[in-house]
């Protein structure tokens, strides 16, 4: 095992105890590799120095922080009372127990969310001092999520608004030493993620930005997905269905997408875009050969709807950086299973 990540928002639920246990269990099945990595998805409302303690004795050499945002309005609105001296305990902990990479997760497009809100946040995150910031857009899909039926539509910040903020907060993230990674990601220059960037080696996968290159990525536990070489696999979603074919005796996971050529190709000019705004034609010719005249069409598509967003030669296509805010839209061209009729929350 090359690396090791817990999340699904809230594993530091767990006491130091079950921490011990399911850890050594994994490692028991999965021997760690000689430079593995450790990281662990961490809400500071859940966590204490013991539970802290326990997962740095288990090898964790990285802590994604939820944040969302400190505003108290805003938390208010969403659910999420978390008090910026809790969130930094949290740190002052990580980093008392050796943890060299923090990385903070926020989100713009709140219920509420202005400029001067979203300022008061970011300088917040700042004495954090965070190695990694994840930026991500409020998707508001209360046909999916029931508990966003509670959330005020009318206090959301519309189109124009949530680009504001993105921008904003980008510009201040750049401005202070980070290196703009993808579409929502930023790191500091030494980190590996900016590294990986520099020299080509970005990837995406379910977690977002990596520069982990391994082709498989095993889930464990209910409704989590594993990607291998050719094709996904998710296990049961409700706990209890998981819990029972465990007990069973049986795999868990409960349905799965068998790659196709075509499905392989897409998905690998997907996150170019999304990794390095450019697709690498001379690559996916050089990969796929006669497979990647599939794509042509979505390449035309791309041209005559973005026209001077993207450029393009015998070679690549590229989006410059005026294109940018537009990506995700541009990347989707080359999906060919999006469902019809599917329902988005809105972009920016």
């Amino acid at each position: 095992m090359g690396r090791m990540h817990w999340g699904g928002g809230t594993p530091t639920i767990l006491p130091p105890v079950l921490i011990h246990r399911l850890a050594n269990a994994v490692k028991a099945v999965l021997p760690p590799t000689a430079h593995w990595e450790f990281s662990v998805e961490i809400d500071p409302t859940m966590v204490d120095r013991a539970k802290i303690a326990a997962l740095a004795a288990q090898g964790m050499s990285r802590a994604s922080i939820g944040i969302q945002d400190f505003d108290p309005l805003v938390q208010q609105a969403i659910g999420r009372i978390q008090p910026f001296d809790v969130t930094r305990a949290c740190v002052d902990d990580l980093r008392a127990e050796g943890i060299r990479s923090l990385n903070a997760d926020l989100v713009y497009g709140l219920p509420h969310h202005d400029i001067a809100r979203l300022n008061e946040t970011v300088s917040k995150v700042f004495d954090l001092a965070p190695d990694r910031i994840a930026l991500f857009g409020y998707a508001h899909v209360p046909w999916m999520s029931k508990r966003q039926r509670l959330i005020d539509e009318a206090a959301l910040p519309r189109e124009v608004a949530r680009y504001e903020l993105a921008e904003l907060a980008a510009a201040r993230f750049t401005a202070t030493g980070f290196q703009a990674i993808g579409i929502d990601h930023f790191a500091r220059p030494d980190d590996a993620l900016a590294i990986a960037a520099q020299n080509g080696r970005l990837r995406r996968n379910f977690q977002g930005y990596t520069d982990d290159s391994c082709a498989s990525l095993i889930g464990l536990g209910a409704s989590s997905i594993s990607r291998l070489p050719n094709g996904y696999i998710q296990n049961a979603a409700a706990t209890p269905a998981y819990t029972q074919r465990i007990d069973a005796g049986e795999l868990a996971g409960l349905r799965g997408h068998i790659m196709t050529k075509d499905d392989l190709l897409r998905a690998r000019a997907i996150e170019m875009i999304m990794c390095d705004f450019r697709l690498n034609i001379g690559e996916l010719r050089e990969t796929f050969g006669a497979q990647f005249t599939e794509i042509n069409p979505a390449i035309t598509r791309i041209c005559e709807r973005f026209g001077d967003l993207v450029h393009t030669s015998h070679d690549s296509l590229e989006i410059l950086a005026e294109g940018r805010p537009l990506t995700r839209i541009i990347a989707s061209a080359f999906d060919a299973r999006t469902p019809v009729g599917a329902r988005y929350s809105q972009a920016s």
